[in-house]
């Protein structure tokens, strides 16, 4: 799934960045070698980051989590 269609930025490759970037969404972007066009997925994009560093980190949310 895209999550920045301006930038054509996959999901998959979000949290993969989320992972080598200590920063908010925008710093995660830049580790991609792209920068926040209109916006709009800024806020998206700043929650599958945390929720990726959140995983990697060893606090699982319910969210990925099979029951």
């Amino acid at each position: 799934m895209y999550v920045c269609i301006c930038n054509a930025i996959r999901e998959d490759d979000l949290r993969r960045a989320a992972l080598s970037s200590g920063g908010d969404a925008e710093a995660t972007y830049a580790t991609l070698g792209k920068r926040p066009n209109c916006g709009q997925c800024l806020g998206k994009a700043g929650q599958i980051i945390e929720q990726e560093r959140a995983l990697g980190a060893g606090q699982f949310t319910c969210e990925k989590v099979a029951i």
